[in-house]
């Protein structure tokens, strides 16, 4: 993977944290906990490819 794949891939899972924090009014700590604990970010970088072509909704 390239460096700028790698960045692409932070990004997105950057953008997607904080549309769910500002969603459900919580705290980037609050949402990186949930992200992690449930899986959410390991599907977000595995997944990239497809979802980021995604709507935000």
């Amino acid at each position: 993977m390239t460096q700028n794949e790698e960045l692409d891939k932070i990004f997105f899972v950057t953008f997607c944290m904080e549309q769910y924090k500002h969603e459900h009014n919580m705290t980037g700590k609050e949402v990186a906990d949930l992200f992690s604990q449930q899986g959410v970010l390991t599907y977000l970088e595995e997944n990239f490819e497809i979802l980021h072509t995604q709507s935000r909704q």
